[in-house]
């Protein structure tokens, strides 16, 4: 199973492993609280589609499609995501304030269906 999660909640014991996917460390986070399994700030959206995105719900649906075509070129970097999955529950990191429309979210839906 495959959670998302805002990384300012407290990290919970059903967690399972605990991945950061932004590509950006998040503001006032501090790396001991977060009990990562990994930051794999590859996995995060290109600069050029975050910044087009912007957090624009109106783009959600453009901005998913864009994302996958760059998942798929980097098959090696989300391997250990589906990896962790294959093996236990995971839960995504991310820093966005808005919890339905982030790149998490997205790629908890990308990887979803990989599995």
């Amino acid at each position: 199973m495959i959670q998302v999660k805002r990384v300012y909640e407290p990290a919970a014991a059903g967690d399972g492993a605990r991945f950061l996917v932004d590509r950006l460390w998040p503001r006032g986070a501090k790396k001991e609280a977060l009990r990562l399994a990994g930051w794999l700030k590859e996995v995060a959206p290109s600069g050029r589609l975050r910044k087009w995105f912007n957090h624009d719900p109106a783009k959600w649906d453009e901005f998913q499609r864009r994302y996958f075509a760059e998942l798929d070129e980097k098959t090696v970097t989300i391997e250990p995501l589906l990896a962790a999955a294959r093996r236990g529950r995971v839960t995504l990191l991310f820093g966005a304030r808005d919890t339905g429309h982030n790149n998490a979210v997205a790629l908890r839906a990308y990887l979803t269906r990989r599995l």
